[in-house]
This record gives structure tokens, C-alpha cells and sequence, in this order.
């Protein structure tokens, strides 16, 4: 099956249904050799892979080097995201905040312009700006004089950037609602995996989640603006490889491998999705990405990768179709009995 291709919302862009996320949790870009990074790009690309999301965070701006390098070397341009964090002491000008990141990551990508950019900070209803790195950023501070729509929209004007929108972990969902309203925005980044649904599904009775993010792939979808899924994987967790015991690969990092007790809760509510491999027709990763594809408000599912299976293995699920029904009976048993209660913990209180 090759390789499917989704709108992003009002946009012309269209882009593969396996995206490529650039991110430190599976270290391709970031840990791995000049010559592996090549070879696992171009093999994605081949592949029908035309979807790049990076971010100036990912790897103290590795990521965006790396990449500008692996493009040259293949003479290749796809379809880049990147992304502006907004750091303390950032907030007296969002605005020139946000065209200082992109120009600098322009220069690291080596690239005259970017098809979307993100601001990376999630929206919240209040500010907070008493956190280390990511501040807490709410619907002010996006909207208002010399807010982030501000700078990204003078960013437009001059050329740099075709699309915007922004990323939402752990977001509240009101928040994200309330610029969704605006349709200034075409693509949002949103958690949304067998762990969690909440993004894509209405609520389920006997679940808890630690973040309900109330439905905003179908709120976006109707607003016009597309969705692109991160953590698929929910940080390697729904694989055949950790719910067997495995070990994560040598050049996975990310804030996982600095808590190991959240990894293996996590692995642990992952335990009761087994049942998605044992059947022989997909993988548990396979069955992950096939249930997100099944939304239509997802125009792309971030793939995190380490090596050139991984690759192989989500490049597959694309056309693969839904999952079947008594895959999803399966599914909507263990999301009703909170994962089974996995031994008694509560994510939420994780």
C-alpha cells in the first residue's frame, strides 16, 4: 500500500498521513550518525514521508540543523514545521519574541521560509510564567498587542512563513478553543492515543485521563483547521517491545528516560492494549496509528523514529484501514474499566 495523503484543513497543503517528528523522545535526528540521519530521511521520503516536524527545543536546536543539513545533502525540500517556545523574560514582546525564534531557526535550517510554524507553548486560561521553559501562555497572550498572532502574522507578510498555528500538551481546552474561534489558525499539534482519546472521542465512562483535551480534533475539523497527532505512541509505550519488558532504543531520550517511574506507569496502563498484537494482523504500534488514521480531522500522525524499522512499521499503516470492529469493542471494554485499573493506580493522580 503506498503512502496517503490528507488536506490541512483550509490550507493547500497536503501532506502524508506518517509525518516525520523530529523530536529528542526517538533520537533519530537528534543522537544518531550523519549517515544514519541521511539514510533513515531519504528512506522516509521514498517511503512517501513529506511531512517534517521539528522544533528550535529538540536537541537545543540540533534538530533544525540536522535537518537543514540531511536536505541538502539530499537535495530534497518537503513540507517543514517548526515551532517558537516562548521562554521567561520572552513576555513583555510576544511578538518579537516569536520573529526572533523563526528567523534563528531559519538560519539553522537554511531555508528562506517554513510552510507552518507553532508556538510550542500550550494555552492556558491564566498565565504562568513561574514555571521553568515552556511559560504558560493564555488566550491573551496570543491575541493581544504584541501577542504571538502578532508576530507570526508580520512573519507571514514578509514571506517567512506560510501557515501557523500552535502545539498542545497538556492544554486546557477551553483555552484552545477560544483561539480556534478566531480561524487565524491551520494546524494544531494534539496528544491523542489509545492511552488517551479524549482529543478525538467523546467521553468514556469509568476512564480517567490525566488531561481531557474535550474533543478538539472534531472542534478544529469543523473550524476549518487541521490536526496533527503527537505521541502516537505515547512515548513508546504501546509497542510490542515495552509491553513485553523490553528496553527503549539506545538513542531514545526525551523526558521519559529521565522518569523512569512515569515510563513504567505508563507501560503499565499500556499492558491491557496486548490483546491489539496477539491477533497476528498488525503490531501494537501498527493498531495505534490505524485507530488515530480512523479520525478524519487527523491530517498527520508524528512518527517518532530510532531506527529504519520503526520507519517501515508506521509507513505501513497508512491505507491499512480502520481497525476491526471487535478490535474496537476490545478497546472500549478496557477504556471503560480504566485500563483494567492496572493494578489499582490512577493515571491521574500520577
Amino acid at each position: 500500500m503506498s503512502m496517503q495523503y490528507r488536506m490541512v484543513g483550509n490550507t493547500d497543503l497536503k501532506v502524508s498521513e506518517i509525518g516525520f517528528g523530529c523530536g529528542d523522545n526517538a533520537g533519530l535526528i537528534v543522537r544518531a550518525t550523519t549517515a544514519e540521519r541521511t539514510r533513515g530521511v531519504g528512506q522516509a521520503m521514498d517511503r512517501g514521508i513529506n511531512y517534517f516536524d521539528t522544533s528550535p527545543d529538540y536537541g537545543k536546536g540540533l534538530s533544525e540543523a540536522n535537518l537543514g543539513r540531511v536536505f541538502r545533502a539530499l537535495k530534497r525540500r518537503p513540507t517543514i514545521a517548526t515551532k517558537v517556545e516562548i521562554m521567561p523574560g520572552d513576555e513583555n514582546d510576544l511578538a518579537a519574541a516569536c520573529v526572533r525564534s523563526v528567523e534563528a531557526s531559519l538560519r539553522r535550517l537554511n531555508m528562506d521560509f517554513v510552510d507552518v510554524i507553532q508556538v510550542h507553548n500550550p494555552p492556558h486560561l491564566k498565565r504562568n510564567l513561574d514555571i521553568p521553559g515552556w511559560v504558560h501562555l493564555d488566550v491573551e497572550d496570543y491575541l493581544g498587542p504584541r501577542g504571538c498572532l502578532e508576530g507570526l502574522e508580520r512573519l507571514q507578510r514578509e514571506g517567512k512563513v506560510r501557515y501557523f498555528g500552535f502545539a498542545n500538551e497538556h492544554a486546557e481546552a477551553p483555552a484552545v478553543k477560544q483561539l480556534l474561534d478566531t480561524r487565524k489558525f491551520s494546524l494544531i499539534n494534539v496528544w491523542y492515543d489509545l492511552l488517551n482519546p479524549s482529543a478525538g472521542c467523546p467521553p468514556i465512562p469509568g476512564m480517567r485521563v490525566d488531561t481531557d483535551y474535550q474533543q478538539l480534533i472534531d472542534y478544529a475539523q469543523a473550524l476549518g483547521c487541521g490536526t496533527a497527532v503527537i505521541r502516537p505512541l505515547a512515548g513508546g509505550t504501546l509497542t510490542d517491545n515495552a509491553v513485553s519488558g523490553g528496553t527503549r532504543h539506545a538513542y531514545a531520550g526525551g523526558g521519559l528516560s529521565r522518569n523512569v517511574e512515569t515510563y513504567q506507569q505508563m507501560v503499565d496502563q499500556a499492558l491491557p492494549m496486548k490483546f491489539l498484537s496477539q491477533q497476528g494482523q498488525h503490531t501494537l504500534a501498527q493498531a495505534a496509528v490505524r485507530f488515530i488514521l480512523m479520525h478524519s480531522g487527523v491530517c498527520s500522525v508524528l512518527g517518532g523514529f530510532s531506527d529504519l524499522p520503526q520507519i517501515e512499521e508506521m509507513v505501513s499503516c497508512s491505507g491499512a484501514g480502520a481497525l476491526s470492529e471487535q478490535n474496537m469493542v476490545q478497546l472500549e471494554m478496557v477504556w471503560r474499566s480504566n485500563f483494567g485499573q492496572w493494578q489499582g493506580r490512577s493515571w491521574s493522580a500520577a
